[in-house]
């Protein structure tokens, strides 16, 4: 239960070889390029539509999101306190470390580690429905086997296409943070700008009766869908974890929090009312929701347009994530619970290493697995980390009252409190088999760090890494 002393966090920076270059509205961009993407373009149409195991939640999708969002709102102010105290890479993993010991620490790094990984491949698997989608828009059809699981049913061997975009996302970060924030601010740009299209052009083509019912199946699918649809609705946490790379964190992590929920929010409410309105649930695409919804209303041209345009704007959502899985690799190892060789960066200030062996990873994983269960996958495990950055902000609130804050959450304890119970309480709406692997994933890392974390740490005096210091 050893805790990480806040004082030696600023020390560690200043020769971390990550450069300092993020300015605020670069942070911003990284977060809401985490939030907005596939959740809004191929999970907002799973959760509507159904699936074999779940009905579909048709209009009350909406209802899904807000859900969502107000859990992750909770959790979002907690981040930004932490991150106005300790701008450092780590996000929720060095949160754990400092207030609540060294194991819950490590439980949190281990579990992100995983669920970082199983997002950029959800979302890999999310731009192949689109690109499929466009293909099919111009005349061009892919073989099954090359485009989609086994476990999908429709003769799919191989998600080719998701495998491919994980190697060039991987490329693009593996160039320097610096290049990364350049590309991630124009490509959320463009984003903004395809959805606000949307909205503008869908409004125009709402049958209302698509709206009745507005709950088919009742308010239990609804929330299970809140659930499904939290993957959309975090993206900061990732963000955070850029902290030591920005050119003044204290005080530009918490706005950027808040900014990226609160922009990725509206937008969200927006879209999913024009998505619904457009097309009857039962007739939306589960994998390129407004792909199909312009097709549907006479458009495939715009269609294919936004076929186009939504693989680049979801690309921002793997960029995110990939960054936020190296940065929680780096950063256990450069405290010892992993081997220091993973903490090693090149000119760009880029850990190559743990880049290069994150997007291979999240590849395979994209290539294999349907989109549904890697998105529930990635769920449990961020839920598990709002609870525990929930809980944290609580203790260090009472612990260390006079740490310095640039910003204080408000309604201390309530708004943190909210946030533990809406977290675990959406945790409990997921599949059994998704607590399954989520445990024997916890269960190896348990093993892993008694076996080599517990003994290599910093923390401790008898350290290795000290003697090879």
């Amino acid at each position: 239960m050893r805790k990480k002393p806040i004082d030696d966090i600023e020390e560690e920076s200043k020769h971390s070889g990550l450069f300092k270059s993020l300015g605020l509205w670069q942070l911003t961009a990284i977060g809401v390029g985490g939030i907005i993407g596939v959740g809004i373009f191929s999970l907002a149409g799973l959760v509507a539509h159904g699936s074999k195991d779940t009905p579909g939640v048709g209009p009350a999708v909406l209802i899904s999101f807000l859900i969502a969002g107000l859990a992750s709102a909770a959790a979002a102010l907690s981040y930004a306190e932490f991150a106005g105290m300790i701008p450092r890479a780590g996000s929720a993993y060095t949160y754990g470390y400092v207030a609540l010991g060294e194991v819950i620490g490590w439980f949190i790094g281990w579990d992100l580690l995983l669920e970082y990984i199983a997002i950029v491949a959800v979302v890999a698997i999310g731009i192949s429905g689109y690109f499929d989608a466009f293909l099919s828009g111009i005349g061009l059809h892919m073989p099954a086997w090359m485009t989609s699981t086994v476990d999908e049913g429709n003769g799919g061997v191989i998600n080719l296409p998701a495998i491919l975009v994980c190697l060039l996302v991987t490329w693009i970060l593996s160039r320097g943070t610096k290049a990364f924030g350049r590309f991630e601010l124009v490509a959320v740009a463009i984003k903004v700008v395809l959805i606000l299209f949307i909205i503008g052009l869908g409004i125009f083509y709402i049958n209302t009766k698509n709206y009745n019912p507005f709950m088919p199946s009742g308010f239990g699918p609804v929330l299970a869908g809140s659930a499904t649809v939290f993957f959309a609705v975090f993206g900061y946490d990732a963000m955070s974890t850029a902290a030591e790379e920005a050119t003044d964190g204290k005080k530009h992590m918490p706005k950027a929090i808040v900014l990226s929920l609160v922009i990725a929010m509206l937008l969200y409410v927006a879209a999913t009312l024009v998505l619904t309105g457009m097309q009857n649930y039962k007739d939306i695409n589960p994998t390129a929701g407004f792909a199909s919804a312009f097709t549907g209303a006479g458009l495939p041209v715009i269609a294919t347009i936004i076929s186009v345009f939504a693989v680049l704007s979801i690309l921002t959502v793997m960029l995110t994530f990939l960054l936020g899985v190296t940065r929680v690799w780096f950063s256990m190892s450069r405290d010892g619970l992993l081997p220091g060789w993973f903490a090693g960066t090149d000119k760009h200030g880029t850990p190559q290493r743990v880049t290069w062996i994150a997007g291979i990873a999240s590849a395979l994983l994209a290539g294999v697995f349907p989109i549904k269960a890697v998105a529930d996958l990635t769920n449990i495990g961020i839920l598990a980390a709002f609870v525990v950055v929930c809980l944290a902000v609580i203790v260090f609130r009472y612990k260390k009252p006079d740490a310095p804050r640039t910003f204080r959450l408000p309604l201390m304890p309530l708004v943190p409190a909210f946030g533990v119970l809406a977290s675990a309480f959406l945790m409990i709406q997921l599949h059994w088999e998704t607590w399954l692997r989520f445990v024997v994933w916890l269960m190896v890392g348990l093993v892993i760090y008694f076996t080599y974390g517990r003994k290599h740490s910093l923390m401790n005096p008898e350290s290795p890494r000290h003697q090879q210091a």
